[in-house]
């Protein structure tokens, strides 16, 4: 591991806090906690903690000390000055003088020497932080060092590879009992530069900002030589596997929900590194060992489901057995935290010996996390296993770990939207209708996959939508469309909703119009829906969470215009397939429903088909536009609500919600 850190970045930071009032002292340590933030071999998803001390002004314009650190959850790659709550340092360290703090009395100690009392809570570590008489303190979850830490002879490693220059603390829950005990320790060595948590992580610290970073990062390169220096390769199943996993993963879908009623993003990893953890002799007995960290247990559980590759076809019995255990587990231990109440009982990671890993959560962000989590915790346990033998901390204090509340407070405790967890595919989602429809229900939590045959990347990224899955795929040609959907199956786990948009307009005489362009259109507007519709209701039934079907129609399905038959025929036909599954996917829970919009200018509705339309009908283009009861014009956004408005409808189904400004002669009877 080689040191970030330059002068001329550590000066823009410097310039550029100093136009926001902030110190240079505070500069800096933003400058290093990025560094160290956006390592992941060091710290993950608001894993970590950094702190700076300095001076300021009371409101009697007294000289104060202060100390900055590390707001609880907030990650060290990003975080800005805000992200640094700013305390009253004196008061803190009074603290040290007491020989028990229980964890509300700490919060409340912490919380009321805020300089702002509207700052995000502190670290739980501040404490540890505050009585370290260093300007700069730095603590990371190194994955080489936690190799090192969760180990039966853990002291004596840590004495052999750094001598006295490092301090070594037992193993004891973050807050106040642990500032104590790192202060003892640093007593009695006041010439170490830093500290090794048994069971937890590293601590480093320094005068200045470049001294504690550097530390750290020549501290965490000592440790990963070690282990490359005397590290033995564990053995590997050499069998290769065949089996459906797009199935699979609907299956486990299907199962979660039975457990827990909710919505699960739900992705399958089978790169390199994964496949080779996963093929590890023995991996069910090393990833449940127990966690390497607090961060640990509390994002992924104590536990790891791993299956055995004779068993994956009792997928699901083996996630009710899981779920059992879980159960028991919280039982024997539920009296160690009071009035702590059980989470739900699945797992977050499921490993499939011999092929892949599995990452699971409630959110897109919230499976990332599991995946990253579980990736640095399997690093440093097979590290471990490669020098000695891993071991963790004991049931008992994982469990008090697990539902500590300080920890959980980490957690995302925020209000669900509506559509959280709903896995939603936009046909024609790159035109002016499917993108308002992906912004709409993007906004409402909803993880967009967009398939279209070519997008504009500048429109999708003003709308905010450059990060959203997106497929170049042509919806009538169905082996490449079964292969893209294969792919949507294995990064989300399922489908909650479909939105099938894609269309194209066909004009001309029903007399005399060519019977190719007859067949387009049907291709386009009648075969691309039932096409993508069959591969959505096959995956439906299989994960068993019901689900949305919503159709783009047409007026021109039940109220024909001039010239424009080659479109209306294909249109009305979808108009009958909307109805068809909706008849026949109702005792699955599978709504269909549809939206009959009209005159939306889109890619559709161009501006020379504007013209010819309004021609037809002796208008002009701007009377076209807005020729309706409400004499206004409707627009893509329109749309999109409408489309939102039937995914409230819980009990509606065979329904169509018209979106035109009001037409008598289009309306449905």
């Amino acid at each position: 591991m080689k040191s970030l850190w330059n002068n001329k970045t550590a000066q823009k930071y410097v310039n550029h806090y100093k136009k926001k009032n902030v110190s240079k002292d505070l500069a800096l340590r933003i400058y290093t906690t990025h560094l160290l933030g956006n390592n992941p071999k060091l710290v993950l998803h608001g894993g970590g903690n950094s702190s700076v001390k300095s001076e300021g002004k009371d409101l009697f314009n007294k000289n104060v000390k202060l100390i900055y650190v590390k707001g609880s959850g907030w990650d060290m790659s990003n975080l800005n000055e805000n992200g640094m709550p700013g305390l009253y340092l004196d008061p803190l360290l009074e603290t040290a003088k007491l020989k028990k703090l229980n964890d509300n009395d700490m919060v409340n100690c912490l919380r009321s020497n805020l300089i702002n009392s509207g700052s995000p809570n502190p670290s739980v570590e501040t404490l540890l932080h505050a009585y370290l008489p260093f300007k700069f303190v730095d603590h990371t979850h190194s994955n080489a060092f936690l190799s090192i830490l969760n180990q039966p002879n853990s002291i004596a490693l840590i004495k052999k590879i750094f001598g006295n220059k490092i301090g070594i603390v037992p193993y004891i829950m973050p807050g106040f009992s642990l500032a104590k005990e790192c202060l003892k320790v640093f007593n009695k060595n006041q010439n170490i530069e830093g500290l090794a948590l048994i069971n937890h992580g590293i601590f480093t610290f320094g005068n200045n900002a470049k001294e504690s970073y550097e530390r750290m990062i020549n501290f965490v390169s000592d440790v990963e030589k070690y282990i490359s220096k005397n590290k033995i390769e564990l053995k590997k199943y050499n069998d290769k596997l065949t089996f459906n996993i797009s199935d699979l993963i609907l299956s486990i879908r299907r199962s979660f929900s039975y457990h827990s009623h909710d919505k699960w993003i739900i992705k399958f990893h089978s790169n390199y590194d994964d496949t080779s953890i996963a093929s590890t002799k023995n991996i069910k007995t090393l990833l449940n060992k127990g966690p390497v960290t607090p961060d640990h247990v509390i994002r992924i559980k104590s536990k790891i489901l791993v299956i055995n590759k004779n068993n994956f076809y009792k997928i699901n019995h083996e996630i009710n057995k899981y779920c059992k255990e879980y159960k028991k587990y919280f039982l024997k231990n539920k009296n160690l935290v009071k009035n702590c109440k059980t989470t739900d009982p699945l797992p977050r990671i499921i490993v499939l010996e011999g092929l892949a890993i599995i990452s699971i959560g409630k959110k897109l962000k919230d499976q990332k996390i599991s995946y990253d989590v579980f990736k640095s915790m399997a690093s440093s346990i097979l590290d471990a296993e490669k020098i000695g033998k891993f071991r963790s901390i004991k049931e008992n204090d994982i469990f008090k770990m697990e539902y500590w509340p300080l920890e959980r407070a980490k957690l995302n405790s925020a209000k669900p939207q509506s559509l959280e967890g709903n896995n939603v595919i936009i046909t024609g989602g790159g035109g002016t209708i499917g993108i308002a429809i992906a912004k709409k229900f993007k906004q409402e939590g909803a993880n967009i996959i967009l398939i279209d045959k070519k997008y504009n990347k500048q429109l999708l990224e003003e709308n905010n939508l450059k990060d959203c899955y997106s497929i170049n795929v042509d919806l009538t040609n169905i082996k490449k469309l079964k292969k893209e959907f294969e792919k949507i199956i294995l990064n989300f786990g399922g489908i909650d909703i479909l939105i099938s948009n894609a269309g194209m307009a066909f004009q001309g005489a029903i007399e005399s119009v060519n019977s190719k362009i007859i067949k387009n259109s049907y291709d386009v507007n009648f075969l691309s829906h039932q096409n993508i519709s069959q591969l959505v209701v096959q995956a439906m039934k299989k994960q068993n969470t019901g689900g949305l079907i919503l159709y783009n129609l047409s007026k021109q399905a039940i109220n024909p215009g001039k010239n424009f038959g080659p479109y209306g025929l294909a249109k009305s036909s979808t108009l009958f397939l909307m109805k068809q599954y909706a008849l026949e996917c109702g005792k699955y829970n599978i709504r269909v429903n549809g939206i009959n919009a009209d005159r939306i200018v889109s890619g559709l509705l161009t501006k020379k088909l504007i013209s010819q339309r309004a021609n037809a009908r002796g208008l002009s283009e701007q009377q076209y536009l807005s020729n309706n009861l409400l004499e206004t014009q409707v627009l893509a956004e329109d749309v999109a609500e409408a489309f939102f408005a039937q995914t409230l409808l819980k009990k509606t189904t065979a329904n169509i919600i018209t979106v035109d400004g009001g037409n008598i002669e289009a309306s449905l009877r």
